[in-house]
């Protein structure tokens, strides 16, 4: 006599909420190991040490340790585009928008430190060079589609949309991007006031690219 299982039971339930919970601790101490030591420096084997499990019972859930590095990258870049979602979905003029845009980047990497410095401050994975070239990487589609909302706003700022956008839109995202990561990466310098120098970096931005008349 066969004797089946029902996959829809409470013990396939429990299996799969203990298999939800084995995948999020796989993914938070792997992300604690990223950035510490960089993505290329950190195994799958060293990641399952970590946790506590065999390397194979960390296969049922990645395939690799850049498997590991694309989806904790996809959820950086998906809170970073959610937050700039919650900023225009706000109504302020172009102006306020390109602001509180800057500002939402900084908190999200101040807040999230370890996602940034996986997502924003360490050398892209040899192993997703062809991908990228085949236009076949998730993890650079979602990062172009959060700086995406970036260059809208600034087109909006301006008034026009002209090749011209690009350089300004990556130029701005440098910007923000060096106070973010020196703030991240060097927290033991005698940094003024946050907020105040926070404040000030992002009107000199502001500053840079101001529309003929300013929509305020």
């Amino acid at each position: 006599m066969t004797i089946t299982t029902n996959p829809t039971g409470p013990a396939a339930n429990d299996r799969r909420s203990r298999g939800g919970d084995r995948r999020e601790q796989i993914l938070d101490v792997a992300l604690q190991l990223f950035a510490q030591h960089g993505m290329a420096q950190v195994s799958t084997r060293q990641i399952a040490q970590a946790v506590g499990i065999s390397q194979p019972s960390l296969y049922a859930h990645f395939a690799s340790a850049h498997e590991i590095s694309a989806e904790l990258c996809l959820r950086a870049f998906a809170g970073l585009a959610e937050a700039s979602r919650r900023v225009l979905a706000e109504p302020a003029s172009p102006r306020e928008h390109f602001y509180r845009l800057g500002r939402a980047y900084i908190d999200f990497g101040l807040t999230h430190p370890d996602m940034y410095r996986l997502a924003f401050m360490q050398e892209t994975d040899p192993a997703v060079a062809e991908l990228v070239q085949q236009g076949k990487d998730p993890v650079l589609a979602a990062g172009q589609g959060a700086f995406d909302m970036l260059r809208e706003v600034l087109a909006r700022v301006l008034g026009r949309s002209t090749e011209e956008i690009e350089i300004q839109a990556q130029s701005i995202w440098a910007s923000v991007h060096g106070l973010t990561s020196l703030l991240i990466a060097r927290p033991m310098f005698p940094w003024a006031d946050r907020e105040a120098l926070i404040a000030h970096h992002l009107e000199a931005v502001c500053a840079l690219y101001q529309p003929d008349a300013d929509p305020r």
